[in-house]
């Protein structure tokens, strides 16, 4: 399994209607295949979430 944490990228939500995590990009299926694949493989859509980013824009 390839050494992205989609735990704690921005992009990784909760949807309460089905009740589970998922993606909010939308990955092409030649992307999501190299995710999967590919230990080295580095997400163009990761973003750390960093829930004190406004706190701190706002200090």
């Amino acid at each position: 399994m390839s050494d992205v944490n989609c735990e704690s990228c921005g992009n990784f939500i909760y949807d309460e209607e089905f009740e589970e995590y998922y993606c909010q990009m939308e990955l092409d299926e030649d992307e999501y295949g190299r995710l999967i694949q590919n230990s080295n493989y580095k997400c163009p859509y990761f973003v750390f979430n960093d829930e004190y980013k406004v706190v701190r824009h706002q200090m």
